[in-house]
């Protein structure tokens, strides 16, 4: 789907991009590398226990997707993925049909072929990962959020891990931050600029869990993470004048999950997902607007705005 509105910020619509038999999944991955989209296993249909080990990729181009021929691809669901060097696609942990995993799998694009990668000396991985995130933070170190445990026990906190990569050894090590979050499940993560003439970046995590505050899973100080260069210009213009014709509010969604999250400059875009303030299994068509510029005019916390 694609988001379109005027210049004014009114009127806003949905219109669908693509219609295919193969995007349909659920508890998938879906990253972008190189200007296409590459969806990775997740559950092919509903009631579905066992997930998928295919891998699609979607052309926004020519609005085709294709299923990858590559063999060995991880049959994962409730994981996530990252894009590495600008050449691998790293699946990391989830469930594979019988237990939830922390390994890595990564997918070559240069060559198409998938690869299992091994854990250095000296990893300490988590036991499980199931329903976290995986934010890039760097060419070579991906920052994990979420509760973690095997098939019997999970913790009731989340952890936060630093997983680091190296492509020429094909190797990962996992490192366990000193922070824990409230219990994240289903949560979702945003890599934003801190405020200030000297800004810097932090990691938050959204819903998950019943609270409506954003928890701070990472912090970094200014220049130790590489700029990225503005996203979307006119699409943040657009935002910033949709935001200016609502009414904010200092509290967020409560108790939402498995909803989807995209940073567009200063703004983090919460679409969709379960909302455990309502029956189970409630799937909500709500989409929040974070705004972290607010904090630049001597606000203690972002507004957000729900559309």
């Amino acid at each position: 789907m694609a988001l379109a509105g005027s210049p004014g910020g009114a009127g806003w619509t949905w219109r669908p991009v693509a219609r295919d038999a193969l995007l349909a999944r659920a508890f998938h991955s879906c990253t972008e590398l190189r200007g296409r989209f590459y969806l990775v296993g997740g559950l092919p249909a509903g009631g579905a226990t066992e997930p998928s080990g295919d891998t699609v990729v979607f052309d926004p181009a020519g609005g085709q997707a294709v299923r990858l021929g590559a063999r060995g691809g991880p049959r994962r669901s409730h994981h996530d993925a990252a894009p590495v060097g600008g050449r691998w696609l790293c699946v990391v942990g989830g469930w594979d049909g019988s237990r939830r995993v922390a390994t890595v799998a990564a997918l070559d694009t240069e060559r198409g072929a998938w690869e299992a990668w091994s854990a250095a000396p000296g990893s300490r991985p988590p036991a499980g990962l199931s329903s976290h995130t995986c934010t890039r933070v760097s060419d070579r170190e991906l920052r994990v959020a979420g509760r973690e445990g095997g098939t019997r026990t999970q913790r009731r906190y989340g952890n936060v891990y630093t997983l680091r990569l190296d492509p020429g050894a094909r190797t990962y090590s996992y490192k366990e931050e000193g922070c824990h979050t409230a219990s994240r499940s289903g949560h979702c993560a945003a890599l934003l600029q801190t405020p200030g003439p000297r800004p810097g970046h932090q990691l938050l995590l959204f819903g998950g869990c019943n609270s409506a505050e954003p928890e701070v899973a990472g912090q970094w100080s200014h220049g130790k993470l590489g700029e990225e260069p503005p996203a979307a210009p006119h699409l943040r213009e657009q935002l910033a004048r949709l935001v200016s014709t609502g009414q904010g509010s200092r509290q967020g969604p409560r108790g939402l999950r498995h909803h989807s999250c995209s940073v567009v400059g200063p703004f983090a875009v919460l679409f969709g997902g379960e909302t455990l303030t309502r029956a189970r299994d409630t799937i909500c068509n709500d989409l929040y607007i974070y705004d972290t510029r607010l904090l630049l005019r001597g606000s203690t916390s972002p507004a957000q705005t729900k559309g």
